[in-house]
């Protein structure tokens, strides 16, 4: 039974990276001979040294697996690539971009206004992170609102917020991953799954706009566990 299991986790892994694979290879011109040569230059190397120092044909086996892991590299960094560049100027590009990341709980829409601005919600080991999309003046008031409703929740947890897009002022959603991972850890993972689950019982997400998140910006489900690393 546990080796079916296993079996059957592999190869859904592979499925994922497949799809990932797919998904770049469509959208990224660059991306097929740069994991060629990622998955090329390792090889090369190892052949080189056997040749030229009188070394193992065992290293081989090491150049193979830095192969692999070259070409997981590059597959992963064009694949947020792509979706980053998608992502530019769409509505819900925020919340596309964080449910990619790693270890973050995403609600999206936790707020929305009459003129379309909304907030999704990310909790991490930052804390609370407020995303608001959008520019019309009400949107700093929609954000402290917000905020309020958090504090009677979050206790000392710190809470940040962002407001992304491309004008002036804004925090670009080309920056928006990196941002998110330069900031502090105040919580523990354990810590934050429990905060979420409280948030989320705290109301009922608010609806989203019609097309959130459009079909070619969005990664296939597999694309985004491959992108994760899950």
């Amino acid at each position: 039974m546990a080796r079916e299991q296993q079996q059957d986790g592999f190869g859904a892994r592979l499925k994922q990276i497949g799809l990932a694979f797919s998904f770049t290879a469509k959208r990224d011109k660059l991306f097929l001979p740069l994991v060629i040569l990622a998955g090329l230059l390792p090889i090369l190397l190892v052949v080189a040294y056997v040749f030229l120092l009188d070394g193992s044909w065992l290293f081989l086996i090491g150049g193979v697996f830095l192969s692999l892991l070259a070409m997981l590299i590059v597959l992963n960094m064009r694949t947020s690539k792509v979706v980053m560049d998608q992502s530019v100027g769409q509505p819900g590009a925020a919340y596309a971009i964080v449910d990619t990341m790693r270890g973050w709980f995403v609600t999206p829409g936790v707020a929305v206004s009459t003129q379309q601005d909304m907030i999704h919600r990310a909790v991490g080991k930052p804390g609370v992170v407020l995303l608001a999309e959008g520019g019309s003046p009400r949107m700093r008031n929609l954000v402290n609102q917000e905020k309020k409703k958090l504090a009677r929740v979050v206790g000392s947890t710190p809470v940040y917020d962002f407001n992304v897009g491309e004008e002036e002022g804004q925090l670009s959603i080309r920056q928006l991953r990196k941002t998110l991972n330069k900031l502090p850890r105040n919580i523990n993972a354990k810590q934050a799954n429990d905060l979420n689950r409280r948030l989320a019982a705290l109301r009922n997400t608010a609806p989203m706009p019609k097309g959130p998140v459009p079909k070619n910006m969005k990664p296939p489900k597999g694309a985004r566990k491959a992108m994760r690393g899950r």
